[in-house]
């Protein structure tokens, strides 16, 4: 059910936003998950609701993590955005929230400190708290799920929450639904997927899924490392796996899909403040892979232009470090340029290489989400988002 479909007017409501940005020294660095929540709040206001918003920030695993992932930076940006003062609670489990909220006019903006906040010292967020989930609810009579980035996330206040008030989905996760839905949709072929990052651990059933779905994977950046590392290609200091397990399936999954893993044949390396280009079998124990080389660039360029559909997340390499950006650069600015092919942007690293670049107006079609992105395009649902689509049809068939 949608935020649209339901009767939303004068209502207090919980607003599950992403609101897991970029921050440096207390400067965000990127919005644009704060840009993208401003549909839905606006409409919120609009229909004379008290908004109640909850997000988790960064990783919170030790009492020392409380001091560095405050929400606070986030509510003073966002009051800028709105043009309207923004609450912010300091505690998301006070005791106290209904009365304080009670006490507020309508078409309030509450922002309540960090969700993750509450999994020190005992696990309650992350560990989907039932107790936890039915004290957020108790605040308010209505939850929209607008966290599309955090909707792979079985927790409290994405998916429990759900079991005590009515819920319906923001405008921001209806948008990203629809953009992802035309990603896995197979009716423009070839349809290639480039996978970068620096880890390939966390993304391995994730690629499995996604090699069946496309006709080309391009893997670069760390990825790629682990790729070679698995070949027995030296890959000198390079970030790379060391788990035996994985780089034993990395070599089932290049002999089975030979045909569809496409990897660098050069490099970018720092050796002892030196850049140079190196094609694979000249790599030294003293480098340090950082992008991919002018002749991968114009392999992948000669891959894509073949191509009708294209999904990217990740990049190439380091681009934040402008001594190895031409890989994301040359790669993106060649999509940008292709406008027959349709060109789908998912993942924070490379969002923020596309606004690097000034690339937005060209590379219009960007999701929010970064694992909830690959996740959605590799199955085809969302553990948040069918909680509540398997509510809401239950109560309709009642």
């Amino acid at each position: 059910m949608n935020i649209q479909d339901i009767d939303i007017n004068n209502k207090t409501v919980i607003l599950r936003c992403d609101y897991n940005v970029p921050i440096n020294n207390g400067k965000i660095i990127d919005d644009s998950k704060i840009v993208a929540s401003l549909e839905t709040i606006k409409y919120l206001i609009e229909k004379n609701c008290k908004i109640i918003i909850l997000s988790h920030f960064g990783r919170v695993k030790t009492e020392e993590d409380l001091k560095s992932n405050s929400l606070e930076p986030i509510a003073i940006h966002l009051e800028k955005l709105l043009n309207q003062k923004v609450i912010f609670f300091k505690d998301c489990m006070d005791t106290e929230l209904k009365n304080k909220i009670a006490k507020l006019p309508y078409k309030s903006v509450i922002l309540l400190e960090n969700t993750r906040f509450s999994d020190i010292p005992a696990k309650k967020e992350s560990a989907c708290d039932n107790a936890l989930a039915e004290f957020w609810a108790s605040l308010a009579d209505i939850f929209v799920l607008d966290a599309f980035g955090s909707c792979h996330r079985k927790h409290s206040s994405t998916y429990a929450i759900a079991d005590y008030i009515p819920s319906c989905f923001g405008f921001l996760v209806q948008k990203e639904l629809k953009l992802l839905d035309n990603v896995i949709q197979d009716n423009e072929r070839p349809f290639i997927i480039l996978m970068g990052g620096a880890k390939v651990d966390d993304k391995l059933q994730l690629l499995k899924n996604l090699l069946k779905r496309c006709d080309k994977v391009i893997i670069s950046g760390g990825m790629a490392n682990s790729f070679f590392k698995a070949q027995n290609i030296n890959i000198g200091k390079s970030l790379a796996t060391d788990d035996v397990n994985i780089l034993n399936e990395l070599r089932e999954i290049l002999n089975l899909y030979k045909d569809k893993i496409e990897l660098p044949i050069d490099v970018t390396v720092l050796n002892n403040d030196k850049i140079i280009q190196k094609t694979l079998e000249k790599i030294e124990k003293e480098d340090c892979i950082y992008d991919i080389g002018l002749q991968s660039i114009e392999k992948f360029k000669k891959i894509l232009t073949n191509s009708k559909k294209v999904f990217m997340n990740g990049t190439m390499g380091k681009h934040e470090d402008e001594r190895f950006q031409a890989g994301t650069y040359e790669i993106l600015n060649f999509l940008a340029t292709h406008q027959q092919i349709k060109t789908y942007i998912g993942g924070g690293d490379t969002t923020s290489a596309v606004k690097k670049f000034n690339l937005e107006d060209k590379l219009s079609n960007i999701s929010t989400g970064g694992g909830a992105t690959l996740d959605y395009i590799s199955n085809g649902s969302l553990v948040a988002i069918d909680h509540i689509r398997s509510l809401n049809n239950g109560k309709n068939n009642n």
